[in-house]
Order: structure tokens, then sequence, then C-alpha cells
């Protein structure tokens, strides 16, 4: 049995090594024939429909390029006529252009909208970036909408997005590295950090995980939240989702990564913390007292998103006792004349109302407004006038529907929905205790939960003072001196004593 195991653990070396080789970058010489290297790069495209071969100086000549990727304007005016008047005489008196002798080199550049200029009995072979460009115009995210502050929003392309983040830090620290993702869609990815801010283990970490993608298709920034994610099987996203250049700006300014992903107009924050998904930029932008009661407004809607039909339940499944008692003969009034259990009419309308979600998102904007109308007006008291829900179980669930859209981040309101329905079951089961039971469980895996090496629960659990500043209220800016500490930042200190004036004595214009 040994021998066997021995030789077994050759051969998956022996094919480890095999699999190294063949991630180098594979090498074929050019030919010294025209039609050498046209029939070369026809095969290796698999005589594609769109790749455009056009034959100059008599046939001593080709420009070969994707029809479909490339720039026509760019092709013709850049490349075409000054060939055909016989101006290109060097590389470099075309835009944009590099030579190469390996074929396979060119395989990818095609691919990537460039253009390829070969000759007969040269073995160089010229290439040209003539991409098109397909952008669409940079506007405030619809998702993301806030009162004051920039409108911006990101885009589809990558170098803009780092353009509209460079614009906003115009430091030398500011540090872009790029990765190629999918083995078939060969997209780019940008991982984006500040040098001396970022902590060095944390850049390591999130490299070695990029690295770690072998997937043939990656084509979202939720094929990467999968990929690289503490606990994929947790309902609370671990990576912030954002599609605000300024959003993006302040948490790499306190030492966190973000990643951008060719074709998305999402940028992942990492790490993450719970609190960091009930943060909005009007926060900032407006006092600190009116940003601390906004986020205390929202914060109270994860409890009565998830909470409230649970509680409503147990109360009128078993402790019908806590209503006060004016309340106590309306309440019975609504609901003595549903034939099935409280639980019953809950799953009913929380699925009716994600039902009514649903169809307004997937539907044309302006069908789909009518349906939230006819949804929540025609719907709801048809559903009361004929006796399957009671008043007060449609008033509940309406609540819990508001609540749930009150936070910022798409992906967390989600969550809060998904939670809706166990809490649910408990309190059916077990009343008061279920529902403690379920939320003392919530909790506990909150505090468990990891983001990349942060605490999930950071700074309650564990619990820093320090960044209590800017978790349940928001207190004024000067006073925020340090980094959070949930970011593991190399340098903690943000700001020195900015409001010198106020103790100096000394009018300001003197």
């Amino acid at each position: 049995m040994g021998f066997f195991r021995k030789r077994e653990t050759q051969g998956k070396l022996t094919n480890n090594q095999y699999g190294k080789d063949s991630d180098k970058e594979p090498r074929q010489a050019s030919f010294s024939k025209l039609k050498d290297n046209i029939d070369y790069l026809n095969k290796a495209l698999r005589y594609s429909g769109d790749l455009k071969i056009r034959i100059l100086e008599n046939g001593s000549a080709a420009l070969i390029y994707l029809e479909s990727l490339v720039d026509q304007e760019k092709v013709t005016e850049n490349i075409f006529n000054p060939v055909l008047v016989g101006k290109f005489s060097s590389i470099m008196d075309l835009p944009n252009g590099k030579q190469t002798e390996n074929l396979e080199e060119v395989i990818p550049t095609l691919i990537r909208g460039h253009a390829v200029y070969i000759e007969d009995g040269n073995h160089k072979i010229n290439q040209f970036n003539v991409t098109s460009d397909f952008n669409r115009q940079i506007a405030e995210p619809a998702n993301e909408r806030i009162i004051r502050g920039s409108h911006e929003g990101f885009v589809e392309n990558t170098m803009i997005n780092i353009n509209l983040v460079r614009k906003q830090i115009e430091h030398r620290d500011l540090t872009v590295r790029t990765f190629k993702l999918g083995k078939k869609t060969n997209v780019n990815l940008a991982m984006v950090y500040m040098d001396e801010i970022t902590d060095p283990q944390l850049v390591r970490r999130v490299t070695e995980r990029i690295k770690s993608i072998t997937a043939d298709l990656v084509l979202s920034p939720g094929y990467i939240e999968e990929y690289m994610e503490d606990s994929t099987f947790s309902p609370f996203p671990q990576m912030l989702n954002t599609e605000r250049p300024d959003k993006a700006v302040a948490n790499l300014m306190e030492g966190r990564i973000a990643l951008f992903l060719e074709g998305s107009p999402t940028a992942l924050i990492l790490p993450s913390t719970f609190f960091m998904f009930y943060q909005s930029p009007d926060d900032y932008n407006s006092r600190w007292f009116t940003g601390t009661f906004t986020r205390l407004i929202r914060l109270a809607s994860f409890l009565i998103a998830i909470g409230l039909p649970s509680f409503y339940i147990a109360v009128i499944s078993f402790h019908f006792e806590v209503l006060p008692d004016d309340l106590i003969f309306p309440v019975k009034g609504s609901i003595n004349e549903i034939a099935y259990p409280p639980i019953a009419e809950a799953f009913i309308m929380v699925i009716i109302i994600e039902l009514i979600r649903e169809a307004g998102i997937r539907l044309p904007q302006p069908i789909g407004q009518t349906i939230g109308i006819v949804g929540g007006l025609v719907i709801g008291d048809a559903i009361i006038r004929a006796g399957l829900v009671s008043n007060l179980m449609v008033i509940v669930v309406a609540l819990t529907a508001i609540a749930s859209f009150v936070v910022p981040s798409n992906e967390m309101s989600s969550t809060l929905r998904i939670l809706t329905f166990p809490l649910i079951i408990l309190a059916g089961a077990l009343g008061f205790i279920g529902i403690a039971f379920g939320m003392l469980f919530l909790f506990i895996h909150l505090v468990k939960l990891e983001s990349f090496g942060t605490p999930y629960f950071a700074p309650v659990a564990p619990l820093r003072f320090k960044d209590l500043k800017d978790t349940f209220v928001r207190l004024p800016l000067f006073t925020l001196k340090t980094r959070p500490k949930d970011a593991q930042p190399v340098r903690s200190e943000r700001m020195q004593e900015s409001r010198e004036w106020k103790n100096s004595g000394k009018p300001t214009d003197s």
C-alpha cells in the first residue's frame, strides 16, 4: 500500500508541475510569409465572422482586426489612410503602437480591440490600439441618491472610475493594481488602496484571494463576493457595494480597499462592518445632529424590519395581555373574522409584498410604478374586504416593508426581508421566547462573523469607545481625529486639532 501511495503522490506532483508549465504564456514565432500568419490567426480565432482582414500594398501587407471591437474611424484615419498614402515608415508613426514577433501575444490584443499590421517577409508584427469606446454618461446612481453633495456615479469603464477616484484623492499614495479574472472572460479587475494607510497584510490577503479565483466566467462583482468572502452561507453581506465615488473615497481614506470590475459600475469596499451599511454620505454632508438623527432612524429600522411582524404574531397568538385595555376589543374584532392563524396572515402579506416589489423591478419603469400603486391600494383593500387578512396585519407588513427600504444598501435591505421569515416562524411557535432565541442567535452570529479578519460587529464587539463616535451617532467631524480600528489602518491619526482658532483667543483675520 505504501508503494501505491508513493506512486499516487508522484503522479499528483507531476500533474501539478505540468499545470504550472501550462500557465506560462504560450509562444509561437511569427512566420516570414504573410499568408501563414493570416492562416494561423484565422485558425486561432476559429474563423470568426467579425475577423476583418484587409489586404494592402498589392498583397504585401495586411491589416487585421475584429470588426465588432474597433472604432472604424480610428482605423481609417490613424492607420488605413497613412498606410495608403505611404506615410507609414516606422512603428513610431502610428499612435499607441508596439511590436512583437509572438503570434500568441497578438491574439489577446485583437480580442481587446487592437488592430495588427503584418508585412510579407517581416517577422515583426505591429499592434495599434483602436478600441471603440461606448461609455455611459456619468450620472448619479439611481439606488444611492442623496440630498447634498456630489451627484457623480461610477460607470462600466474601470479607467473612468479610477479617474473619478483620483480626482478626489490627488496623492501619490493612491495605488492601483490590476488583475485578469476568468480563464475565458479575461475581465480586468482593479484593486485600489492608499499605500501608507492600508495595512500591507490586508493587501496581501486580498491579493491571495483574488489570485485564487480560477473560474472560467467572472461577470459581475457578485461573483467576486462569493469567491472571496469569509462566510458565504451568512445572510449578511461582507463587502459593501457602492456606485458613489465620494463613498468609495471616504472608505479608502480610512484604510480600506476598493475593487473595480470592468463592465460593472459597482465598487466593492472591504473589509466592511455591519454599521457601514447604515451610513450615508448625507450623514456627513449635513450638520452632525441631523446626521445623527437620520442614522438612528436607520438603525431603528433594522429592528422594525425583522421584528415587527413576529412581535405582532406573538402578541396575537400568545401574549394578548400586553395590549392596553382600550386596544383589546378593536384588535380582537379585527382578527375574529379571519379563518386562519396570524402566522398564515403574515406569510400571505409578506409574500404579496415581495411579489409586488419584484414585479415593479422587472417591468418597464412606467408600468412598474403602476403595479406598485395597484398592488398597494387595490389589492390591499380587496384582500381586507374579502376577509383574508386583517387591517392590523396590512399595517404591520406595510411598516415592515418601508423600514427595509430605509437602509442605504440594497444588499442589506434584502437580508432584512429574508430574516423576517424565520422570526415569524419562531414567534408563531414559541411567542416572545421564540423571538428572544432568534434575536440571540442573530446577535451571536453577528459577533462571530468576520470580514477579511475584521470583526463584523465592530466597534460594538469588540467594544472600542473611540470608534463609537461614528457608529450609532455621528459626532462633529473635528472630534473624529483617528481612523476606525476595524479598517486596520497603518496610520490611525486622521487629523490634528482643527479648531485651534477657537482656543487661541485671537481674531481669525489677524
